[in-house]
Order: C-alpha cells, then structure tokens, then sequence
C-alpha cells in the first residue's frame, strides 16, 4: 500500500496564512482558527503543506487503507476556502441548507468568506462533524 501524503508536520501555520491568504481570507483564517480551537481544545498544525488542521482520528477503510487524518480542518484554495467537515447524517445535512452561500462536496465545504455563513449553524455544523468522526473511529 501506498504511505498518506497527508500527514502532520512541522511547518508553521501562520507562514502558509500569510503566504497565501488574500487580505478577507486572512481574516477569515484566523476567526477559524480559533473557532476550531475552541470546538476541538487542539492547536493547529499543519498537514501536508496546505490543510491547517487540528486533532486527529485513525482510520481503516473496508478496503483495508489506513491512516491519521485531522478531526477537522481548513485549506486556501484560491479565492475559496476549505472547510473538513463529515456531513452524513440527516441533522448535518439539514444544517446545511441554512448555513448561507456555499457547495459541498464528499467533506469539502467551498465558500468564499465567512460573511457569506450563519456562524451559529457553522458551529453546530463543525461540532457534529467532529462528534461524528468520534463515534466512527474512537
């Protein structure tokens, strides 16, 4: 089996923020980083050289791949942000359709600032998420 790409590192969070947050998006970064301290009592560190994430679960696949993964997390992608989140249950679901301006993919919630978003159903939204990931994987 192929190794994760993806694993903790080192790196310094604030230097990836800074080298590559537009002016909003720094902003940005920063009221999440300390949203997702707060929900998850783990500082950020950096996971490859672009997700920003805090804690972590291990995984197992059926397919038997397995790996370390942030409980949650966030990237820059251009003028999008990133947001980690496990959205399967109907109540994350339900939260989704009343967060604000956005798309989701598999576990990637792309918006373009955090104005555009309910702050409280993104904190309701962020906490399931990681109270999910708990009960799956421990």
């Amino acid at each position: 089996m192929t190794e994760n790409k993806t694993k903790a590192t080192d790196a310094s969070v604030g230097d990836y923020i800074a080298s590559r947050a537009q002016a909003q998006q720094g902003n940005d970064c920063h009221a999440l980083m300390a949203l997702l301290e707060k929900l998850t009592g783990q500082s950020a560190k950096m996971w490859g050289p672009s997700i920003v994430g805090y804690g972590s679960y291990s995984y197992t696949y059926d397919s038997g791949r397995s790996g370390e993964a942030p409980l949650t997390g966030f990237a820059i992608r251009g003028r999008d942000l990133v947001l980690y989140l496990s959205v399967d249950s109907e109540e994350q679901q339900a939260l989704l359709t009343r967060l604000g301006k956005h798309k989701m993919g598999k576990s990637c919630l792309y918006f373009k600032q955090l104005a555009d978003l309910d702050s409280f159903v993104l904190e309701q939204l962020i906490a399931g998420s990681i109270t999910e990931l708990r009960q799956r994987y421990g």
